[in-house]
Order: structure tokens, then C-alpha cells, then sequence
């Protein structure tokens, strides 16, 4: 009884500590004061004055290359990480362990190496850094996380269906998208959210591949909007949409998950 009520505690406490900033965020994304924890009153300006035409383009700017420069690397990052995953499951076990291994490298690696070591490589190779190089990087430090989306789906599927898919007279490619991928489906959404998530919320990375062509992304405008001394106001609601939106997509995915595992 008493390790349960500990347990409980702790998980309060825990989940606390992780949700109180964002509840705060939201609820002063409710009142005009500038500064976060003065109260004013209850007020939505902010959220009107967030979409409010040319009142903060530069901030609709940078949210809207945010949003892009993740949609077209989540989507990149999720094709070439489920066909990576599924080239690596087909090796043999030793070709498997040194393939994965190298695989868990840019994701334990720290990500400012990372960025410091694709910007020497676009230097060397004479790419001007912009929009383009935002989105490789991107790509290139998603798609391991990807691979370990779908891997454990290809693990836990039967490998004798592929076969009898041949065997029924499927060509290979037919096999891949109506036996493999409906298998591996529920892992290929994970990764793409993963690797959606991964890309909005970078900074590191993106800082040392962005250029100076005027590119901004919402990681980079923030720091630059920190540094004058302060943090635009709307950038509270902006970050309250962000949750609900996020949260909202995980709650349908979640729900449909469960809704196919009772079907299966």
C-alpha cells in the first residue's frame, strides 16, 4: 500500500513538473501584459493580434517556414527511413547489429555536432546555405529516428505472409505495398510525428545550416527575439495553439490505434 501510494507521488510530481510551464504558458496567453506572470486580466488579443494581417509577418513568416521545412522532411525522413528499415531487417544478424549501430550514431550524437558537421560539408561542397539545406539537415537527423519506428513493426511481423504474396503470384513491389506496408503502417505514422516534432522543435541543427538570406525558422526567431531582451507577447498564444494542435493529433492517432488493435 505504501509503495503504491509513493509511486503515485511520484508520478504527480513528475507530471507536474513536466505539464505546469505549458499550463502557464496557456493561461497568460489569455491577458495582454508583455511580461509572462503579470495578469491584467482576461483578455484574447493576443490571439487577434496574432493573426491579424502584417501586425507580426515576421513571425507568421517564420511559423509558416517551420511548419513547411517539417511537413517536406517528416515526409522525406519517413519514405527513406521505412525502406531503410526494412533493407536492414532483411541483412543478417551481424550485418543488422553493425548497421543498427551506425544508425543509433547521429542519434546519440550531440546535435550541435551534428550541425557543425553538415555545415563544413555544404561549405566544402560549395552549396549556398538556405532554405534547401535546412530541409537535408533536417531529413538527415530524422530519418534514424524512423528506422527505430518501424523496425520493432517489422519484428513483430509474421515473415510468412510476404511469402505466400509471392507465392500467389505478387510481384515484389505489389508485395511491399500491400502486405509490408499495411504491416508497417502504425510505425511509419509514428516516425513521421516523431520526425515532425523532431524538425519543429530544432534549433541547434537549423542555426548552423540556415544561412544569411533573411531565412528564419520559429527556433531561430525566438532566440533572435530573446536576445533584444524580451519575447514578443503572441509568441504565448502561438505556443498554446501548437500544443492543442499537437495534442489533439496525438489523441486521434492514439484513438485509432487502440480502435485496430480491438478489430485485430
Amino acid at each position: 500500500m505504501v509503495k503504491k501510494i509513493f509511486a503515485q507521488t511520484y508520478l504527480w510530481i513528475l507530471l507536474l513538473l513536466l505539464y505546469s510551464p505549458i499550463v502557464i504558458i496557456v493561461i497568460y496567453s489569455f491577458t495582454e501584459a508583455k511580461v509572462l506572470g503579470n495578469w491584467t486580466g482576461f483578455s484574447t488579443k493576443l490571439y487577434s493580434s496574432l493573426f491579424t494581417t502584417g501586425a507580426h509577418h515576421s513571425l507568421m513568416n517564420a511559423l509558416i517556414n517551420t511548419i513547411t521545412i517539417a511537413l517536406l522532411a517528416a515526409t522525406a525522413s519517413t519514405l527513406l527511413g521505412s525502406i531503410a528499415a526494412i533493407g536492414i531487417f532483411n541483412l543478417k544478424a551481424r550485418s543488422r547489429k553493425a548497421v543498427g549501430f551506425v544508425n543509433s550514431i547521429p542519434i546519440l550524437n550531440g546535435d550541435i555536432i551534428t550541425g557543425i558537421s553538415l555545415f563544413l560539408l555544404f561549405v566544402s561542397l560549395g552549396i549556398t546555405q538556405g532554405y534547401t539545406t535546412v530541409v537535408l539537415a533536417h531529413i538527415t537527423f530524422c530519418t534514424p529516428y524512423v528506422v527505430l519506428s518501424v523496425l520493432p513493426r517489422l519484428k513483430q511481423m509474421n515473415p510468412n505472409i510476404y511469402e505466400a504474396a509471392l507465392d500467389l503470384g505478387a510481384t515484389p513491389m505489389q508485395a511491399l505495398w500491400k502486405v509490408i506496408i499495411p504491416e508497417i503502417r502504425p510505425g511509419m505514422i509514428s516516425g513521421f510525428m516523431l520526425a515532425l516534432t523532431l524538425s519543429i522543435d530544432d534549433f541547434a541543427v537549423t542555426v548552423f545550416t540556415i544561412g544569411n538570406q533573411g531565412l528564419e525558422t520559429l527556433s531561430t526567431y525566438i532566440y533572435a527575439d530573446a536576445r533584444k531582451g524580451g519575447l514578443t507577447p503572441e509568441l504565448r498564444p502561438l505556443s498554446a495553439i501548437i500544443f492543442v494542435v499537437v495534442l489533439a493529433l496525438l489523441v486521434v492517432i492514439n484513438y485509432r490505434a487502440g480502435k485496430t488493435k480491438k478489430k485485430d
